[in-house]
């Protein structure tokens, strides 16, 4: 029985997914988390308790729990710690300065731009500078962007001075907020800022193995990004590009792999296109977040995740297809700040045809924040049909069946 070592920042609904698909490719599935005091067990195993803040004492910890097959990361922050553990314990794997550069974005743009990718223009700033030094150096308009958080979040859109230094007021406070402080990393303590690219945005989710990216599914995002903020709501594959765009997207991520260094292992890369070309905003080590991966589904009816596993203990995957058919997932964004208290409409929306799921992830009384300072959706909407053009059309008529109740939060008064 090969066995997995998955290390993931919390036991969430992604978390439980991989353990799904390990018991179901009859995988002994180890999870280590900086979350134990909340771990709900859910496969009957003990997990390994570790620390983000200390990659290297983690490392020797998990190290020292081997030996395994294959590790798997979930989500970001967990990325750099997988890839210690791999490296000491000589498991093919992406290697950690490659995968530090992924969670860096002034290093990636400095490996793309080493590389001959297109690159905007672009230079960081501490979040301790006087805003005005950053405001007289940018190319308006232009991006404002935290270096290491991800799914866009505090990443807001500038086109003068003005609006440079409130978008900059506002990332610093988040940045010094306490959930962002408490990661204790150093490249939080700066913005990065580009010029502002131009054109349609794609997902692309793939495999790399021993350097070589197999591209799995490349995602339309039909909704305009152009800011001021920018929440992706709609997913679709496949792609209804040209097979010319597809291909120019599938080769410019390749490029971007390689420039990173990434070898083995999952990616979930994000691109934009327009007429000079296809530019590529970044390549995360790792898959696609959250429940998202539901979209795409294997032959047997595989899902992501176990494909993901099976990888990761070397198996051939090679001959492994997308089942036919669009599949899309709409992540629900969340209009106003307040207090969940609920949702309408569920059952009606659940009826669309082409709907597969309503999962609705917030929970009554939780507080809830939109983009850029909020790092949630209120949950997701799944649509599985025969072109892509229902699939979007199921997801948006779906949305409109629901009605979201958010209250208002009140101050804490004083003392």
């Amino acid at each position: 029985m090969p066995r997995v070592l998955l290390v993931a920042a919390t036991t969430g609904y992604q978390t439980r997914m991989f353990a799904d698909a390990a018991r179901r490719a009859g995988f002994d599935c180890t999870l280590a988390t900086d979350r134990c005091h909340v771990l709900e067990d859910p496969w009957g195993d003990h997990a390994i308790a570790v620390r983000f803040e200390d990659p290297y004492g983690s490392r020797d910890t998990l190290a020292a729990a081997g030996p395994f097959n294959g590790i798997v990361a979930v989500a970001d922050r967990p990325t750099y710690l997988a890839a210690l553990t791999a490296e000491v314990l000589g498991i093919p794997h992406h290697p950690p300065a490659a995968v530090a550069a992924c969670r860096d974005k002034y290093l990636a743009r400095q490996r793309f731009q080493s590389a001959g990718l297109p690159v905007p223009e672009f230079f960081r700033i501490s979040i301790d500078s006087a805003p005005s030094e950053g405001a007289a150096r940018a190319p308006f308009p232009c991006v404002l962007k935290p270096l290491g958080l991800s799914g866009s979040r505090g990443v807001m859109r500038a086109n003068d001075a003005g609006e440079f230094l409130a978008a900059f007021a506002r990332l610093r406070a988040l940045l010094g907020s306490r959930d962002v402080a408490a990661l204790r990393e150093a490249q939080n303590r700066y913005i990065q800022v580009e010029s502002f690219i131009e054109g349609r945005e794609f997902a692309l989710e793939g495999v790399v193995t021993r350097g070589e990216l197999r591209v799995l599914a490349i995602f339309d995002k039909p909704d305009p990004l152009d800011g001021p903020f920018f929440e992706e709501t709609i997913y679709v594959t496949p792609s209804r590009e040209s097979e010319t765009t597809q291909r120019t997207m599938m080769e410019a991520t390749s490029r971007a792999v390689h420039a990173l260094g990434l070898t083995q292992g999952p990616i979930h890369a994000e691109v934009r296109a327009n007429p000079d070309g296809v530019w590529v905003l970044e390549v995360a080590a790792r898959p696609i977040g959250g429940l998202c991966a539901r979209t795409l589904r294997f032959d047997h009816d595989m899902p992501l995740e176990e494909l993901i596993l099976r990888h990761a203990v070397g198996e051939d995957i090679s001959g492994v297809r997308l089942r036919d058919g669009a599949s899309g997932v709409m992540m629900i964004p969340i209009p106003k700040a307040g207090i969940y208290r609920g949702v309408e409409g569920s059952e009606k929306a659940s009826q669309v045809r082409d709907v597969e799921e309503i999962a609705i992830t917030a929970k009554e009384g939780q507080k809830i924040l939109p983009l850029p300072e909020g790092a949630s959706y209120l949950g997701f909407i799944f649509a599985r049909a025969d072109s892509p053009e229902r699939v979007e059309q199921a997801l948006r008529e779906a949305h409109a069946c629901l009605r979201f109740e958010i209250a208002t939060a009140l101050p804490v008064a004083g003392r």
